[in-house]
């Protein structure tokens, strides 16, 4: 059995996500009634005394490693350990490794009995290539090149084929209100999508997002209030009408976002929204009012990015799984459709090292100190015990 896992590292959370088989039989618009198992947790880092890490704990005693998903933000700087550095995109490689490895405990039907799984990361569309391969390196460093990368839009689109059936040819827009920003991005969709369906340039703003909105609320609750006062102080109502003009005001990024692609809203077929601020069911009104075209959302968008990596995923083992049954029915066959699934499934020995490695220690050689200087704060972070292979 094919199983697909689809993990989103974002700056504030992580989201994981498996696509089993069966996941695409239903009818269109109800394949995800029966919801695929998802785990969400605070993108933070820790590590015990063994150097085993840990994904979204904050311990009571000592700090935890945060704000390291976003590589642009190139002001953060690198973790030492020994005579390496940790970067960001080691750190980020860190999680994935430790959602794999946790995954293949918990559920034993990944467990390698039977089971080929394809693994996909996604990563924000407007990474530089650099990004990308920096994001490339720390994975295969760590030994997981079998781990696809996948913008995050494009991701998002193949969760909307996924749950809506086979869509005619035609642009999606993709508005991703996250905990820290929003990206909007055009994507094509339907039959014949190039490689890259990304069309015109992926626009972002810090402006918008779970925490340009709290900051928004807290201003109108007044300056110097404790934050026990500033959610009495701010009704259901107005702050309602406040994500509604917070909203709105970010469809100027929407415009732009056209402007550079050279096309109008009227070009667009439907507007999918996904984040895990975009849960409020204002901002899908907003939308679908002002830009008058059709506005779709998963019932929990925050990990609809992550689902449509675990199809990527799924699709790829099943790729995968029929050129293997093609090969031992003819020897000589499917050797170039094996080379290209290669790198995206889970091998039987990655498995069985994968689980290993989450039994023993988060990473290889342990016994080196680690300091990590997060800028944004001033915190000094020190961790012991961390290895790194």
């Amino acid at each position: 059995m094919a199983v697909g896992l689809g993990l989103s590292i974002g700056t504030v959370n992580t989201v994981s996500a498996l696509a089993e088989e069966g996941s695409a039989k239903a009818p269109p618009g109800r394949r995800w009634a029966q919801r695929s198992q998802s785990i969400t947790r605070r993108t933070t880092l820790t590590f015990d005394s063994t150097g085993l890490a840990r994904v979204g704990m904050i311990p009571r005693h000592g700090r935890a490693i945060i704000e390291f998903a976003d590589l642009t933000q190139r002001s953060i700087m690198s973790a030492r350990v020994g005579h390496r550095a940790l970067s960001p995109a080691d750190l980020v490689a860190v999680v994935a490794e430790s959602l794999i490895s946790e995954t293949l405990l918990e559920h034993p039907h990944c467990d390698g009995h039977g089971s080929d799984v394809g693994i996909a990361l996604t990563y924000p569309a407007r990474y530089a290539e650099s990004h990308v391969d920096d994001l490339r390196a720390s994975l295969d460093a760590i030994g997981l090149g079998h781990v696809a990368l996948v913008a995050e839009p494009i991701a998002a689109a193949t969760w909307l084929e996924a749950d809506r059936g086979p869509l005619m040819p035609g642009l999606a827009l993709i508005y991703d209100l996250g905990g820290a920003s929003l990206d909007v991005t055009l994507v094509r969709v339907g039959a014949g999508c190039p490689i890259n369906p990304i069309v015109g340039e992926p626009m972002r703003s810090a402006e918008f997002g779970g925490r340009a909105f709290g900051a928004l609320v807290a201003s109108r609750a007044g300056h110097g209030l404790p934050s026990a006062s500033i959610s009495g102080s701010v009704t259901g109502t107005t702050a309602d009408e406040l994500r509604t003009k917070h909203v709105r005001s970010s469809l100027e990024l929407v415009y732009r976002c056209l402007r550079v692609a050279d096309v109008t809203m009227a070009d667009v077929d439907c507007v999918l929204v996904v984040g895990g601020a975009a849960r409020p069911v204002e901002v899908a009104q907003v939308l679908a009012g002002e830009l008058a075209r059709p506005v779709i959302t998963a019932p929990d968008p925050e990990r609809t990015i992550a689902d449509g990596a675990a199809i990527i995923g799924r699709r790829a083992a099943v790729a995968a799984e029929e050129a293997a049954g093609k090969h031992h029915g003819k020897r000589r066959g499917g050797g170039a459709h094996r080379a290209a699934t290669r790198a995206l499934v889970l091998s039987q020995r990655t498995k069985q090292r994968l689980t290993k490695v989450a039994t023993a220690a988060g990473l290889s050689v342990a016994g080196v100190g680690l300091a990590l200087a997060l800028p944004a704060d001033g915190v000094i972070v020190g961790l012991a015990q961390l290895g790194l292979r």
